[in-house]
């Protein structure tokens, strides 16, 4: 009976220890997981925003907008030229002189771009480059339809020229942006028929506006685009992701004649002014005082003896022109038209022009170390030739 007993105690305590040591193996760390869970300092992680798309993935909208009011310009103009024998063979030339017969032949020469239809009544903007000296032109609406113009007018100083279209029933205008709100970096399409293989959608942006000093027009205030423009896109349209016009489409900057990604169009608002003026009288008219200058730099302020390095030096004045009569010498340095002040040759010249014939303008600036103001009155500007 002891015996049985003291196995019975010891099988009690046995199974008591296995029930502890399961509680200990299993339950315990299930206990101190959710001890620490309860004690451990929650982490707050920020959520990461992924920005969102900006800009649509499209811009076919804005090119069925633009498109059909973007035309082809195909223009063809006779050349004449010598057939001389004596000007080809050195030794004819110096044993018959001017005895032997001069032969002529007329050469074919054809040359495209784009323009742009701007009312419905069918006025048409495009470059002066793109008609000058035409003898036939020929318009392609984007539809394939050949239709016939006149030319309105035509602006060598800024590139710019105007057609019409002879129709009798309206055309598709394209919309125009009338805010001057281009930025750097907005979007931009470029609309027009590069190399004649039809009309063609390129995109960009601007690169830059108000840029200058190029040596391409007289008046220049190009809106600077990376997107493609080729030879046959002159003309052509340059607008916004709206499909609106901001611009025409006018040079490239380029060592081979093909696009490297710098662009230059006419802003709509310069165009548009003077198409008013070709509208309404054939031609551009444009204040003038007659005078050549060159920005004053520091080496010239120095050379000449200055009184500073800014404004315009005066280097040529035309004899009985507005600013000869004013009193206006070579050497005077002007650095203010009015009460604008100017610091660049291109400004003063556009500043002048921009003031209608007869305008009494006043001259400000530096006669050495003296101040000069002179007055006078502006004249019309003479036509380029």
């Amino acid at each position: 009976m002891r015996i049985q007993k003291l196995l019975s105690l010891l099988l009690t305590a046995l199974t008591a220890g296995l029930a502890g040591a399961f509680v200990t193996l299993y339950l315990l760390p299930e206990q101190v997981e959710k001890t620490a869970a309860m004690k451990q300092p929650e982490i707050s992680v920020p959520a990461i925003e992924t920005p969102r798309q900006r800009g649509p993935f499209s811009y076919a909208e804005a090119v069925t907008r633009a498109a059909p009011s973007v035309v082809n310009i195909f223009t063809a103009k006779i050349t004449t030229e010598s057939q001389s024998l004596r000007f080809r063979d050195p030794l004819l030339q110096h044993l018959f002189g001017n005895m032997l017969p001069e032969k002529t032949r007329q050469r074919l020469d054809t040359s495209l771009g784009s323009g742009v239809i701007v009312s419905e009544d069918g006025y048409l903007l495009t470059n002066h480059h793109v008609i000058e000296g035409a003898d036939e032109i020929k318009v392609v609406l984007a539809n394939g339809k050949s239709v016939s113009v006149s030319i309105v007018g035509s602006d060598a100083e800024s590139d710019v020229a105007v057609l019409k279209i002879d129709t009798d029933t309206p055309l598709q205008a394209i919309q125009i942006n009338h805010t001057d709100s281009q930025q750097v970096g907005d979007v931009v399409l470029a609309i027009g028929n590069p190399f004649g293989v039809g009309q063609t959608v390129t995109m960009g942006i601007i690169s830059a506006t108000g840029r200058s000093h190029l040596g391409i027009n007289t008046f220049e205030n190009f809106i600077q685009t990376d997107a493609a423009i080729n030879p046959g896109n002159s003309g052509g349209a340059l607008v916004n992701a709206r499909g609106e016009l901001i611009g025409i489409n006018t040079a490239i900057f380029s060592k081979t004649g093909g696009s490297h990604g710098i662009g230059f169009a006419i802003p709509f608002d310069l165009a548009e002014g003077i198409m008013q003026q070709l509208i309404t009288t054939g031609h551009v008219v444009r204040g003038w005082l007659g005078i050549q200058g060159q920005d004053v730099s520091e080496k010239l302020a120095e050379a000449f003896s200055l009184h500073n390095a800014e404004g315009i030096l005066v280097t040529g004045v035309m004899e009985e022109g507005p600013a000869s009569k004013a009193g206006l010498r070579p050497g005077d340095v002007i650095t203010r038209i009015n009460d604008t002040e100017t610091d660049n040759s291109q400004q003063l010249v556009q500043l002048i022009a921009s003031q209608p014939p007869g305008t009494h303008l006043t001259i400000g600036g530096w006669r050495g170390n003296e101040q000069i103001e002179l007055e006078t009155v502006s004249g019309e500007r003479p036509k380029l030739k």
